[in-house]
Protein backbone atom coordinates (compact mmCIF):
# COMPACT_ATOMS: atom_id res chain seq x y z
CA UNK A 1 0.00 0.00 0.00
CA UNK A 2 1.31 3.54 -0.66
CA UNK A 3 1.16 5.80 2.54
CA UNK A 4 0.74 9.32 1.77
CA UNK A 5 3.44 10.21 4.68
CA UNK A 6 5.91 7.41 5.41
CA UNK A 7 9.42 8.67 6.45
CA UNK A 8 9.94 9.10 10.60
CA UNK A 9 9.97 11.96 10.64
CA UNK A 10 6.83 12.74 8.84
CA UNK A 11 5.16 10.30 11.10
CA UNK A 12 6.50 11.83 14.45
CA UNK A 13 5.40 15.10 13.01
CA UNK A 14 1.60 13.61 12.61
CA UNK A 15 1.12 12.02 15.63
CA UNK A 16 2.94 15.24 17.74
CA UNK A 17 0.24 17.58 15.40
CA UNK A 18 -2.95 15.73 16.19
CA UNK A 19 -2.17 15.41 20.52
CA UNK A 20 -1.17 19.74 19.78
CA UNK A 21 -4.06 19.93 18.24
CA UNK A 22 -6.88 18.59 19.98
CA UNK A 23 -4.95 20.32 23.54
CA UNK A 24 -4.98 23.44 21.58
CA UNK A 25 -8.87 22.82 20.56
CA UNK A 26 -9.29 22.39 24.44
CA UNK A 27 -7.43 25.68 25.69
CA UNK A 28 -8.95 28.00 22.70
CA UNK A 29 -12.61 27.19 22.96
CA UNK A 30 -12.85 25.84 26.25
CA UNK A 31 -15.46 23.49 24.52
CA UNK A 32 -17.55 21.68 28.16
CA UNK A 33 -17.63 18.34 25.56
CA UNK A 34 -14.00 17.97 26.63
CA UNK A 35 -15.23 17.22 30.04
CA UNK A 36 -16.86 14.06 28.61
CA UNK A 37 -14.58 13.68 25.62
CA UNK A 38 -11.07 14.26 26.78
CA UNK A 39 -8.32 15.32 24.51
CA UNK A 40 -6.82 11.29 24.90
CA UNK A 41 -9.74 9.86 22.75
CA UNK A 42 -9.27 11.98 19.97
CA UNK A 43 -5.45 11.68 20.33
CA UNK A 44 -6.61 7.88 20.17
CA UNK A 45 -8.96 7.55 17.25
CA UNK A 46 -7.50 10.29 14.47
CA UNK A 47 -4.36 7.80 14.20
CA UNK A 48 -6.58 4.74 14.25
CA UNK A 49 -8.56 6.43 11.08
CA UNK A 50 -5.37 7.75 9.87
CA UNK A 51 -3.40 4.35 9.70
CA UNK A 52 -6.38 2.52 8.50
CA UNK A 53 -7.57 4.86 5.37
CA UNK A 54 -3.64 4.80 4.12
CA UNK A 55 -2.19 8.39 5.37
CA UNK A 56 0.13 6.76 7.37
CA UNK A 57 1.37 3.69 7.77
CA UNK A 58 0.59 0.87 10.51
CA UNK A 59 4.33 -0.46 10.85
CA UNK A 60 7.18 1.24 11.19
CA UNK A 61 10.81 1.53 12.55
CA UNK A 62 9.66 4.51 14.61
CA UNK A 63 6.96 3.05 16.51
CA UNK A 64 9.35 0.26 17.49
CA UNK A 65 11.70 2.89 18.88
CA UNK A 66 8.92 5.02 20.86
CA UNK A 67 7.54 1.67 22.00
CA UNK A 68 11.15 0.49 23.48
CA UNK A 69 11.81 3.89 24.90
CA UNK A 70 9.05 6.47 25.47
CA UNK A 71 7.09 4.50 27.76
CA UNK A 72 9.80 3.38 30.09
CA UNK A 73 10.99 7.03 30.34
CA UNK A 74 7.29 8.46 31.30
CA UNK A 75 7.10 5.98 33.92
CA UNK A 76 10.12 7.27 35.55
CA UNK A 77 9.78 10.56 35.31
CA UNK A 78 5.80 10.64 36.50
CA UNK A 79 7.00 8.74 39.61
CA UNK A 80 9.50 10.71 40.07
CA UNK A 81 6.62 13.05 41.35
CA UNK A 82 4.94 10.81 43.56
CA UNK A 83 5.15 12.38 47.05
CA UNK A 84 3.66 9.44 49.54
CA UNK A 85 4.01 10.41 52.39
CA UNK A 86 2.42 13.66 51.77
CA UNK A 87 -0.52 11.88 50.37
CA UNK A 88 -0.85 9.87 53.30
CA UNK A 89 -0.65 13.07 56.11
CA UNK A 90 -3.38 14.84 53.83
CA UNK A 91 -5.69 12.54 52.83
CA UNK A 92 -5.52 10.19 56.02
CA UNK A 93 -8.15 7.28 55.49
CA UNK A 94 -9.27 8.68 51.71
CA UNK A 95 -5.86 6.69 50.79
CA UNK A 96 -7.19 3.54 51.94
CA UNK A 97 -10.65 4.31 49.65
CA UNK A 98 -8.63 4.78 46.97
CA UNK A 99 -6.51 1.44 47.75
CA UNK A 100 -10.19 -0.06 48.45
CA UNK A 101 -10.89 1.12 44.94
CA UNK A 102 -7.95 -0.44 43.48
CA UNK A 103 -8.83 -3.60 45.38
CA UNK A 104 -12.32 -3.43 43.18
CA UNK A 105 -10.60 -3.49 40.08
CA UNK A 106 -8.06 -6.28 40.93
CA UNK A 107 -11.11 -8.42 42.21
CA UNK A 108 -13.79 -6.95 40.16
CA UNK A 109 -12.10 -8.34 37.07
CA UNK A 110 -11.81 -11.98 37.00
CA UNK A 111 -15.41 -12.15 38.47
CA UNK A 112 -16.67 -10.18 35.52
CA UNK A 113 -14.59 -12.03 33.03
CA UNK A 114 -16.12 -15.39 34.44
CA UNK A 115 -19.07 -13.75 34.19
CA UNK A 116 -19.04 -13.18 30.26
CA UNK A 117 -16.01 -15.16 29.09
CA UNK A 118 -18.70 -17.58 26.87
CA UNK A 119 -19.05 -14.67 24.50
CA UNK A 120 -15.64 -13.96 24.25
CA UNK A 121 -12.20 -16.14 23.13
CA UNK A 122 -10.10 -17.40 25.96
CA UNK A 123 -7.16 -14.62 25.46
CA UNK A 124 -9.43 -12.12 26.67
CA UNK A 125 -7.95 -12.34 30.25
CA UNK A 126 -5.16 -10.37 28.38
CA UNK A 127 -6.81 -7.44 27.62
CA UNK A 128 -9.00 -7.23 30.48
CA UNK A 129 -5.37 -7.12 32.23
CA UNK A 130 -3.90 -3.90 30.08
CA UNK A 131 -7.75 -2.52 30.79
CA UNK A 132 -7.12 -2.85 35.10
CA UNK A 133 -3.53 -1.20 34.33
CA UNK A 134 -5.13 1.86 32.91
CA UNK A 135 -8.11 1.65 36.10
CA UNK A 136 -5.83 1.31 38.66
CA UNK A 137 -3.01 3.83 37.78
CA UNK A 138 -3.66 5.95 34.14
CA UNK A 139 -2.79 5.05 30.25
CA UNK A 140 0.52 4.53 31.24
CA UNK A 141 0.13 1.86 33.10
CA UNK A 142 -2.40 0.41 30.56
CA UNK A 143 0.87 0.51 28.33
CA UNK A 144 2.91 -1.18 30.64
CA UNK A 145 1.05 -3.83 31.56
CA UNK A 146 0.24 -4.87 28.20
CA UNK A 147 4.26 -4.80 27.81
CA UNK A 148 4.67 -7.17 30.61
CA UNK A 149 1.58 -9.99 29.09
CA UNK A 150 3.50 -9.60 26.07
CA UNK A 151 0.14 -8.83 24.63
CA UNK A 152 0.71 -7.05 21.23
CA UNK A 153 -1.04 -3.50 21.15
CA UNK A 154 -2.18 -4.32 17.33
CA UNK A 155 -4.45 -7.19 18.57
CA UNK A 156 -8.29 -6.84 18.78
CA UNK A 157 -7.73 -7.39 22.51
CA UNK A 158 -5.65 -4.13 23.07
CA UNK A 159 -8.04 -2.71 20.95
CA UNK A 160 -11.23 -3.67 22.79
CA UNK A 161 -9.59 -2.45 26.26
CA UNK A 162 -9.30 0.93 24.75
CA UNK A 163 -13.08 1.19 23.71
CA UNK A 164 -14.36 -0.29 26.80
CA UNK A 165 -11.71 2.56 28.99
CA UNK A 166 -13.27 5.42 26.92
CA UNK A 167 -16.94 3.95 26.91
CA UNK A 168 -16.79 3.16 30.82
CA UNK A 169 -15.20 6.77 31.11
CA UNK A 170 -18.24 8.56 29.48
CA UNK A 171 -20.44 6.91 32.42
CA UNK A 172 -18.76 6.89 35.27
CA UNK A 173 -17.28 10.61 35.35
CA UNK A 174 -20.53 12.00 35.15
CA UNK A 175 -21.76 9.82 37.66
CA UNK A 176 -18.40 10.91 39.78
CA UNK A 177 -19.36 14.52 39.23
CA UNK A 178 -23.09 13.74 40.50
CA UNK A 179 -22.08 12.62 43.49
CA UNK A 180 -21.43 15.94 44.69
CA UNK A 181 -25.09 16.87 44.60
CA UNK A 182 -25.80 13.14 46.99
CA UNK A 183 -22.83 15.20 49.98
CA UNK A 184 -25.91 15.37 52.67
CA UNK A 185 -26.96 11.57 52.39
CA UNK A 186 -23.72 10.22 51.59
CA UNK A 187 -22.27 12.29 54.68
CA UNK A 188 -25.59 11.01 57.21
CA UNK A 189 -24.80 7.17 55.43
CA UNK A 190 -20.67 7.39 55.93
CA UNK A 191 -20.66 9.51 59.05
CA UNK A 192 -17.99 11.66 58.29
CA UNK A 193 -17.86 14.74 60.71
CA UNK A 194 -17.02 18.34 59.61
CA UNK A 195 -13.84 18.69 61.51
CA UNK A 196 -12.77 16.66 59.29
CA UNK A 197 -13.48 18.14 56.17
CA UNK A 198 -11.74 21.21 57.59
CA UNK A 199 -9.28 19.83 58.20
CA UNK A 200 -8.51 18.06 55.00
CA UNK A 201 -8.91 21.66 53.18
CA UNK A 202 -6.58 23.33 55.50
CA UNK A 203 -3.37 20.60 55.48
CA UNK A 204 -4.42 20.78 50.96
CA UNK A 205 -4.02 24.25 50.78
CA UNK A 206 -0.25 23.93 52.69
CA UNK A 207 0.35 20.96 50.65
CA UNK A 208 1.59 23.53 46.77
CA UNK A 209 5.02 23.12 46.69
CA UNK A 210 6.29 25.63 43.78
CA UNK A 211 9.08 23.97 41.94
CA UNK A 212 10.40 27.72 40.37
CA UNK A 213 10.60 27.86 36.49
CA UNK A 214 11.85 25.27 34.03
CA UNK A 215 14.92 25.88 32.62
CA UNK A 216 17.18 24.41 30.24
CA UNK A 217 18.76 22.35 32.19
CA UNK A 218 16.21 21.35 33.89
CA UNK A 219 15.22 19.26 30.80
CA UNK A 220 18.44 17.71 30.36
CA UNK A 221 18.04 16.02 34.07
CA UNK A 222 15.42 14.90 33.60
CA UNK A 223 16.21 13.36 29.98
CA UNK A 224 19.29 12.02 31.54
CA UNK A 225 17.01 10.13 34.54
CA UNK A 226 14.58 9.29 31.98
CA UNK A 227 16.93 7.38 29.28
CA UNK A 228 19.97 6.39 32.22
CA UNK A 229 16.78 4.66 34.35
CA UNK A 230 15.17 2.94 30.93
CA UNK A 231 18.70 1.66 29.95
CA UNK A 232 19.82 0.55 33.74
CA UNK A 233 16.49 -1.15 33.80
CA UNK A 234 16.77 -2.88 30.34
CA UNK A 235 20.18 -4.51 31.27
CA UNK A 236 19.13 -5.18 35.17
CA UNK A 237 16.24 -7.50 33.46
CA UNK A 238 18.21 -9.36 30.90
CA UNK A 239 20.05 -10.76 33.79
CA UNK A 240 17.15 -12.63 35.55
CA UNK A 241 16.02 -15.50 34.06
CA UNK A 242 12.45 -15.28 32.93
CA UNK A 243 9.74 -17.40 34.11
CA UNK A 244 7.37 -18.11 31.42
CA UNK A 245 4.15 -17.69 31.14
CA UNK A 246 4.28 -14.99 34.41
CA UNK A 247 7.27 -13.33 34.04
CA UNK A 248 8.75 -12.40 31.16
CA UNK A 249 11.82 -9.87 30.56
CA UNK A 250 9.14 -7.05 29.37
CA UNK A 251 7.93 -8.07 33.00
CA UNK A 252 10.72 -7.68 34.83
CA UNK A 253 11.98 -4.45 33.36
CA UNK A 254 9.08 -2.28 34.35
CA UNK A 255 8.83 -3.44 37.54
CA UNK A 256 12.63 -2.33 37.09
CA UNK A 257 11.39 1.43 36.23
CA UNK A 258 8.93 1.45 38.56
CA UNK A 259 11.74 0.55 41.53
CA UNK A 260 13.64 3.02 39.99
CA UNK A 261 11.21 6.06 39.60
CA UNK A 262 10.14 5.73 42.75
CA UNK A 263 13.49 5.46 44.38
CA UNK A 264 14.79 8.66 42.50
CA UNK A 265 11.13 10.22 44.33
CA UNK A 266 13.35 10.00 47.58
CA UNK A 267 16.00 12.18 46.22
CA UNK A 268 16.52 16.12 44.84
CA UNK A 269 15.14 14.94 41.43
CA UNK A 270 11.54 15.14 42.53
CA UNK A 271 12.39 19.00 43.02
CA UNK A 272 13.24 19.37 39.26
CA UNK A 273 10.89 21.64 37.47
CA UNK A 274 8.79 20.44 34.34
CA UNK A 275 8.84 16.36 35.20
CA UNK A 276 4.76 16.25 35.11
CA UNK A 277 4.83 17.95 31.85
CA UNK A 278 7.14 16.24 29.80
CA UNK A 279 5.96 13.07 30.77
CA UNK A 280 2.53 13.80 30.07
CA UNK A 281 3.71 15.18 26.47
CA UNK A 282 5.54 11.65 26.48
CA UNK A 283 2.36 9.88 26.79
CA UNK A 284 0.24 11.52 24.77
CA UNK A 285 2.75 11.10 21.46
CA UNK A 286 2.60 7.39 22.78
CA UNK A 287 -1.07 7.13 22.67
CA UNK A 288 -1.02 8.52 19.09
CA UNK A 289 1.71 6.10 18.37
CA UNK A 290 -1.04 3.48 19.79
CA UNK A 291 -3.98 4.22 17.79
CA UNK A 292 -1.72 4.45 14.59
CA UNK A 293 -0.82 0.90 15.15
CA UNK A 294 -4.25 -0.29 15.66
CA UNK A 295 -5.98 -2.28 13.07
CA UNK A 296 -9.90 -2.55 12.57
CA UNK A 297 -10.16 -5.18 9.96
CA UNK A 298 -10.78 -7.89 12.73
CA UNK A 299 -13.30 -5.80 14.69
CA UNK A 300 -16.50 -8.48 15.32
CA UNK A 301 -19.29 -8.70 17.78
CA UNK A 302 -17.17 -9.70 20.76
CA UNK A 303 -16.13 -6.30 21.54
CA UNK A 304 -20.78 -5.94 23.08
CA UNK A 305 -19.33 -8.87 25.99
CA UNK A 306 -15.91 -7.26 26.45
CA UNK A 307 -18.19 -3.99 27.22
CA UNK A 308 -20.32 -5.79 29.51
CA UNK A 309 -17.80 -7.36 31.43
CA UNK A 310 -16.27 -4.04 31.33
CA UNK A 311 -19.64 -2.14 32.94
CA UNK A 312 -19.80 -5.22 35.67
CA UNK A 313 -16.62 -4.53 36.81
CA UNK A 314 -16.92 -0.87 37.63
CA UNK A 315 -19.82 -1.75 39.51
CA UNK A 316 -17.74 -3.82 41.34
CA UNK A 317 -15.28 -1.28 41.74
CA UNK A 318 -18.37 1.14 42.99
CA UNK A 319 -19.83 -0.89 45.25
CA UNK A 320 -16.42 -1.64 47.40
CA UNK A 321 -15.69 1.69 47.20
CA UNK A 322 -18.73 3.50 49.01
CA UNK A 323 -18.47 0.41 51.15
CA UNK A 324 -14.75 1.62 52.12
CA UNK A 325 -16.26 5.13 52.26
CA UNK A 326 -18.22 4.07 54.55
CA UNK A 327 -16.20 1.93 57.06
CA UNK A 328 -13.54 4.81 56.87
CA UNK A 329 -16.18 7.11 57.64
CA UNK A 330 -14.98 9.35 54.86
CA UNK A 331 -16.62 12.41 52.59
CA UNK A 332 -17.75 12.19 49.14
CA UNK A 333 -15.31 13.98 47.65
CA UNK A 334 -12.61 12.40 48.72
CA UNK A 335 -14.79 8.80 48.13
CA UNK A 336 -14.80 10.74 44.18
CA UNK A 337 -11.45 11.86 43.97
CA UNK A 338 -10.38 8.22 44.89
CA UNK A 339 -12.09 6.35 42.25
CA UNK A 340 -11.16 9.45 39.79
CA UNK A 341 -7.85 8.58 40.81
CA UNK A 342 -8.39 4.42 39.74
CA UNK A 343 -9.98 4.76 36.88
CA UNK A 344 -9.08 8.36 35.40
CA UNK A 345 -5.65 8.72 36.95
CA UNK A 346 -4.10 12.11 36.57
CA UNK A 347 -5.36 13.18 33.78
CA UNK A 348 -9.66 12.92 35.21
CA UNK A 349 -8.71 13.00 39.19
CA UNK A 350 -8.29 16.81 39.09
CA UNK A 351 -11.01 17.31 37.01
CA UNK A 352 -13.41 15.74 39.71
CA UNK A 353 -11.46 17.44 42.63
CA UNK A 354 -12.44 20.93 40.74
CA UNK A 355 -15.73 20.33 40.48
CA UNK A 356 -16.28 19.17 44.06
CA UNK A 357 -13.76 20.98 46.52
CA UNK A 358 -10.93 22.84 44.62
CA UNK A 359 -8.85 22.82 47.38
CA UNK A 360 -8.59 19.22 46.93
CA UNK A 361 -6.79 19.19 43.25
CA UNK A 362 -3.16 19.03 44.56
CA UNK A 363 -4.31 16.03 46.71
CA UNK A 364 -6.10 14.21 43.57
CA UNK A 365 -2.69 14.61 41.61
CA UNK A 366 -1.13 13.02 44.15
CA UNK A 367 -3.36 10.60 44.51
CA UNK A 368 -3.40 9.95 41.25
CA UNK A 369 0.63 9.72 41.30
CA UNK A 370 0.32 7.09 44.09
CA UNK A 371 -1.71 4.52 41.28
CA UNK A 372 1.23 5.32 39.08
CA UNK A 373 3.18 4.03 41.50
CA UNK A 374 1.00 0.61 42.28
CA UNK A 375 -0.50 0.22 39.02
CA UNK A 376 1.88 -1.82 37.22
CA UNK A 377 2.44 -4.36 39.46
CA UNK A 378 -1.44 -4.65 40.20
CA UNK A 379 -2.29 -4.87 36.65
CA UNK A 380 0.00 -7.62 36.49
CA UNK A 381 -1.96 -9.30 39.64
CA UNK A 382 -5.24 -8.54 37.97
CA UNK A 383 -4.24 -10.22 34.68
CA UNK A 384 -2.73 -13.48 35.85
CA UNK A 385 -6.02 -14.06 37.80
CA UNK A 386 -7.89 -13.28 34.81
CA UNK A 387 -5.82 -15.89 32.97
CA UNK A 388 -6.69 -18.27 35.44
CA UNK A 389 -10.23 -17.45 35.23
CA UNK A 390 -10.22 -18.29 31.49
CA UNK A 391 -8.52 -21.82 31.68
Amino acid sequence: MHYWISSPSGILAVLAGIASFFFFLEKKTEWKIFNYFPPLIFIYLVPVVLSNTGVIPGKSGVYDFMGDNILPVFLILMLVNVDLGATVRVMGKGVFVMLSGTLGVVAGAPIALFLVKSGLDPESWQGFGALAGSWIGGTGNMLAVAQMIELDETSLHYGYAVIADNAVYLLWLPILLGSKNLAGWFHKFTGVSQARLHKMENAARELVAEKGRIQMRHVLYLAFFGFAGCTLAGWLSEMIPPMPPYLSTGTYKIFLVTIIGLGLSFTGARRIPGSHALAMALIYLFVARMGAKADLSGVNGTVFWFLLGAYIWIFIHGILLVCAARFFKVDVHTAAIASAANIGGAASAPIVAAYHRPALVPVSILMAMVGYAIGNPAGWLTAMLCRWVSL
